[in-house]
């Protein structure tokens, strides 16, 4: 009688042996998911507050001319250059090229979710995405203007942005100002927030990310990776030396040498200081670092883990962590994959 009953046994043991192992999993999951909350926080709707009113007409404003090269020196430049919607906001090139087709130092960072970081450019030499714009406008490899004022006439002659900085800005004797060009940007800017299914698994859902996935988020984490690619951008709120166990730029193979912070502070301390880069969309924004010279990402976390961390990962886990980083690639604004109708400038 017993060994009759010895199949249903051992399929009573084979089921209770799966449910712990499956209890054990779901441990395993909603531990991750804590760390992951404790780390990283989902992307806001905006980045607007109290100083920086994001008002429809005013960001309605900024959008135009976030689009409009004829602002430039030569008509040839906008924001949009280096920052093309279907690029993720990104030019896809190693450095930046601008007016009269001039390659800036660095590469283009995604203005996607830029707002939220603690600065802006590699270096921090920009205060926000207010400062940025304003002076973007003078920028040599940028707007290439000689000075605000020849910026402002451009904009002051064409009758449609006058009356809509009149509107936009109601009440101030001249509202065509570098101040206030600033202000329109950097609010449209703020608006270009990018969430995608990570936020949905910070928000709770498990689903959201593939098993692969989270297998990667559990080695981004477990390797210190967190430790800098943290917070809502997981990174861009913090300054690191670039190097810290191999001397750059030899680990990256770079041929040019960027001193980094120390141009901004001229403290001797922020040699190859460099602002931590956020990761979100970053699967879809190379070639990778402040100079763009690493154009594949399993390279770039192959190296990053080395120089940063000191460790060399197995091919197995570059490959979970850039699964996991993929999960980071969020939907493009509609407000920013449409392009927005111009006024007419008069004709000469």
């Amino acid at each position: 009688m017993q060994r009759h009953r010895m199949p249903e046994i051992l399929g009573a043991c084979a089921l209770a042996a799966l449910t712990a192992c499956a209890a054990l999993n779901r441990t395993a999951d909603d531990d991750l998911m804590r760390q992951a909350r404790a780390l990283f926080k989902p992307l806001p709707a905006d980045f607007g507050d109290a100083q920086h009113p994001l008002a429809p007409e005013r960001v309605a404003l900024g959008r135009m001319l976030f689009f409009d090269t004829r602002i430039s020196f030569d008509g040839t430049t906008s924001c949009a250059k280096c920052h093309q919607p279907f690029l993720y906001g990104t030019d896809g090139l190693s450095k930046a090229i601008g007016v009269k087709d001039r390659t800036g130092r660095r590469n283009a960072p995604t203005v996607l979710n830029t707002a939220l970081q603690v600065s802006q450019h590699w270096n921090g030499d920009r205060a926000d995405v207010e400062d940025q714009a304003m002076k973007a406008l003078l920028g040599p490899a940028s707007y290439g203007n000689p000075e605000y004022a020849a910026a402002m006439a451009k904009i002051g002659a064409i009758p449609g942005y006058r009356a809509t900085f009149e509107k936009v800005f109601a009440g101030e004797k001249n509202p065509v100002t570098p101040e206030n060009w600033a202000r329109a940007i950097g609010a449209y800017v703020r608006t270009l927030a990018s969430p995608g299914h990570f936020d949905e698994y910070l928000g709770g859902d498990a689903r959201a990310l593939t098993a692969r996935e989270q297998d990667g988020l559990r080695k981004f984490i477990v390797a210190g990776c967190a430790a800098c690619h943290s917070g809502v951008g997981l990174g861009g709120a913090m300054y690191q030396k670039f190097g810290v166990f191999e001397e750059y730029p030899k680990a990256t193979g770079s041929k040019t040498l960027d001193r980094g912070r120390i141009e901004v502070t001229n403290d001797p301390a922020d040699l190859y200081i460099f602002k931590v880069p956020p990761l979100r969309n970053v699967a879809k924004t190379p070639p990778y670092f402040h100079d763009g010279s690493v154009e594949s990402l399993p390279e770039a976390v192959r190296i990053m883990a080395r120089i940063q961390l000191g460790k060399t990962l197995p091919d197995g886990d570059v490959d979970d962590i850039v699964a996991f980083l993929g999960s980071l690639t969020g939907t493009l604004p509609r407000d920013f994959i449409t392009l927005p109708e111009l006024p007419a400038a008069p004709f000469r």
